[in-house]
């Protein structure tokens, strides 16, 4: 796979990374625990859009800078002001992520808080060091998290995320675990390679197949069983008849790593 790193800013606030087939955006402002500017969700949407015509990237991993915060939830000393952006472009950002086309990885370090934990559950997957805390505290400022809820209640059973938006309870990364939004959690010093490993795993897999089958998830997870079986089954038979089925049948028939076809460039939007 090429190793080859490519590096961009974004805005000062973003960094786009690419390497490996992994492309890293990194909220960069942990001077403020990456809290969210307007502007900064609308560079990460940037960013995010970028990934997904970029034929280098079949993973992407989203992080916080430095090692207080993945995400602490809106910056409300702008939130509440005027210009340009607002509590919108943050649920476009999470559809942004769940139409994306290739996997998501959350890499959480410290605090994931309100619409950081929206942004984090967004994501396919979460990894988590073991001092990771994640908390909706918006009911303690006289707010909901109401766009975040929309992530939570997909990460978890409803009820659960009811009750921590009701209290704003925090709750650690191995109970993240136990109620289903986290997928594993490490040591702070393992972070980084348990991220890699995942990533590095995911970008190995056939990303037509991938990408059809993610999608497929988040547009038939809300249906009924009858409903989303009639969605499903054509796209199985589909997919049958396609190079990536024919290469793994020959690998597996040749006993050999499959060499899957480069995926199909994606259009904007």
């Amino acid at each position: 796979m090429d190793r080859t790193v490519v590096s961009a800013v974004v805005a000062e606030a973003v960094l786009y990374q690419v390497a490996g087939g992994v492309g890293r955006v990194t909220i960069n402002r942990p001077e403020r625990r990456n809290a969210l500017t307007w502007d900064t969700v609308a560079r990460l949407r940037d960013a995010l859009a970028r990934a997904r015509t970029d034929p280098d990237v079949r993973v992407v991993v989203l992080t916080g800078a430095g090692d207080r915060a993945f995400c602490a939830g809106a910056d409300l000393a702008t939130a509440a002001g005027g210009g340009a952006g607002g509590p919108e472009d943050l649920g476009r950002l999470l559809l942004d992520l769940w139409s994306l086309g290739k996997p998501t990885v959350a890499r959480v370090r410290g605090y994931a808080l309100a619409g950081g934990f929206g942004l984090a559950a967004a994501c396919d997957l979460v990894v988590a060091s073991d001092d990771a805390v994640f908390a909706t505290p918006e009911i303690d400022v006289g707010l909901w998290p109401f766009v975040a809820s929309v992530a939570l209640v997909r990460a978890m059973p409803p009820k659960v995320a009811l009750e921590l938006m009701m209290t704003g309870r925090r709750v650690g990364a191995t109970e993240g675990v136990r109620l289903g939004f986290v997928h594993r959690v490490v040591a702070v010093d393992q972070l980084d390679a348990a991220v890699d490993d995942l990533a590095a795993t995911l970008a190995a897999k056939p990303p037509g197949a991938l990408r059809r089958g993610r999608d497929a998830f988040y547009a038939t997870s809300g249906l009924g069983a009858a409903e989303a079986i009639e969605r499903l089954h054509p796209l199985l038979t589909e997919m049958l008849a396609g190079d990536e089925a024919a290469e793994g049948r020959s690998a597996f028939a040749e006993k050999r790593t499959p060499r899957w076809p480069p995926p199909a460039t994606p259009t904007p939007g």
